[in-house]
């Protein structure tokens, strides 16, 4: 690389350097602390990089980490919310078995036949719901592990 667009490369990473907030969800925001070049000859330049890349990864972990909480938090909320509906599907089923029982009426067996479709949907999204959640936990454990773990860094 010549010195004129080397230059131009440590330009560029200075500037990146000079960026101290990244704005996240809603009113979340990630405060990146960073330091200016002091040398830009050798390996000096390429230990300045590495570090503005390490910057760069914990700011977007950061980030990620604090845009999946919220997203779990909501799935958590869903999920008791879709527990809360199947439990009182089944004793809306259960008061309309009783019900046909005593008076097996066409529009009585046509609604009960309406409610167990109902039924059956909330219980598939439930399972769905739950495999997401699954998902999201594996994602936030990735996370959790850092950016670097398990990927080798080329010297």
């Amino acid at each position: 690389m010549n010195d004129f667009s080397q230059s131009q490369h440590h330009f560029l990473l200075r500037t990146e350097l000079n960026q101290t907030t990244m704005e996240a969800a809603e009113n979340d925001s990630v405060v990146l602390e960073t330091t200016e070049p002091s040398s830009s000859h050798g390996s000096d330049g390429d230990d300045h990089l590495r570090q503005s890349s390490d910057v760069l990864a914990k700011g977007l972990s950061s980030m990620l980490s604090s845009v999946i909480s919220d997203f779990d938090f909501r799935a958590q909320q869903t999920l008791q919310s879709q527990n809360h509906l199947s439990s009182v599907i089944d004793r809306l089923t259960g008061e309309l078995d009783q019900l046909l029982e005593d008076a097996p009426l066409p529009f009585i067996m046509q609604q009960a036949a309406k409610i167990s479709s109902v039924r059956k949907r909330v219980s598939s999204l439930n399972l769905l719901l739950k495999s997401i959640q699954g998902r999201i936990d594996n994602i936030d454990r990735m996370l959790s592990i850092g950016p670097t773990h398990g990927f080798k860094r080329n010297s």
